[in-house]
């Protein structure tokens, strides 16, 4: 019996190994220190992928060009990036697919001792703004500014451009009537005493946009979720477990910690809360809702931002719920 019982135990040992071995491995390319990673490792160290049907393999890249390329290539299945920005890819032809992430979005923070109460109070001042002229939360702002106020934000102020971590350091050294980042950076701005004159989602939310369209996703090839029928539903149903974990759990944050490059504990708590407002609803993106947004960003930086993309090319996002 014992002989038996061993055999039996070691059969389905065996079995266990080979189903785990069957999954069929995502391998995501991500930014080293990007803030997805919260979310992947929690998916990794709670098992989170493996209940859902695959493996995660996460490789870390320097800078998001990386990232682009190791997908393109078919040296990675998955990266981040916004969903307009795979809109234009996939409208030039690539077989891009959305998977939603987060609705987590920037804003603009003063210092603390500013009077400013409003963006028309930094009118002749100098802004600091993380990326290009294109950056979409600078095009909101500046579409919010002129329904609101009559306001050329960009005539009417002087704008510097320049790196996340840049842009970060001068506004705390009071370089900018205002400095708009994102939302990792403003979280860590506002835990340092800067002080948030408006939030990206709030501009978005006057002119008609829905602020729970998830800005940021998981792309993947159509082509690689073809061969793998049940894979964005598993990716979505892993990261919307993840989510919630960390909604609701101190020591799933506990955990992560170390790559959060949180400095102080109130940069920590801003980070945890700032994230956790990000998670959007569970569902289907508003494919309507989308348009309206698309709309507007095409609008204001034309096919430099947009490419061919005036609406949104069929199939873009998943179907998952």
């Amino acid at each position: 019996m014992k002989t038996l019982y061993a055999f039996c135990a070691a059969f389905v040992f065996a079995a266990g190994v080979v189903s785990a071995d069957t999954l069929p491995t995502i391998r995501a390319a991500v930014l080293k220190i990007g803030t997805v990673n919260w979310e992947l490792e929690t998916i990794r160290k709670n098992g989170l992928d493996k209940k859902h049907g695959f493996t995660l393999v996460v490789q870390p890249f320097a800078d998001n060009g990386a990232t682009r390329i190791a997908v393109e290539g078919g040296e990675a299945d998955l990266a981040v990036a916004d969903w307009i920005w795979v809109a234009r890819q996939r409208a030039a032809g690539k077989d891009y697919v959305f998977i939603p992430y987060s609705k987590a979005v920037g804003g603009v923070v003063v210092p603390a001792d500013s009077t400013a109460s409003s963006l028309k109070d930094l009118a002749g001042g100098k802004i600091g703004i993380a990326g290009g002229p294109l950056d979409k939360s600078w095009l909101i702002l500046r579409a919010y500014a002129a329904q609101e106020y009559g306001m050329d934000l960009k005539a009417d102020t002087e704008q510097v451009f320049g790196a996340p971590p840049l842009i970060f350091k001068s506004a705390l050294g009071g370089d900018y009537a205002g400095a708009i980042n994102f939302w990792h950076f403003l979280a860590k701005m506002k835990a340092s005493g800067m002080k948030e004159l408006i939030s990206v989602e709030q501009a978005g939310e006057a002119l008609g946009l829905d602020t729970d369209t998830p800005l940021l996703g998981y792309y993947l090839k159509e082509s690689f979720l073809n061969d793998n029928p049940d894979l964005a539903q598993g990716l979505f149903a892993a990261s919307r477990d993840a989510k919630q974990l960390l909604a609701t759990s101190s020591v799933a944050w506990d955990a992560i910690r170390p790559r959060m490059n949180a400095k102080t504990d109130a940069q920590f708590e801003q980070l945890k809360s700032d994230w956790v407002a990000g998670i959007p609803d569970r569902g289907p993106v508003d494919e309507d809702a989308a348009n309206t947004m698309l709309a507007l960003m095409a609008e204001l930086g034309g096919a430099e931002l947009v490419g061919q993309a005036t609406t949104v090319p069929q199939g873009l996002f998943a179907d998952v719920e």
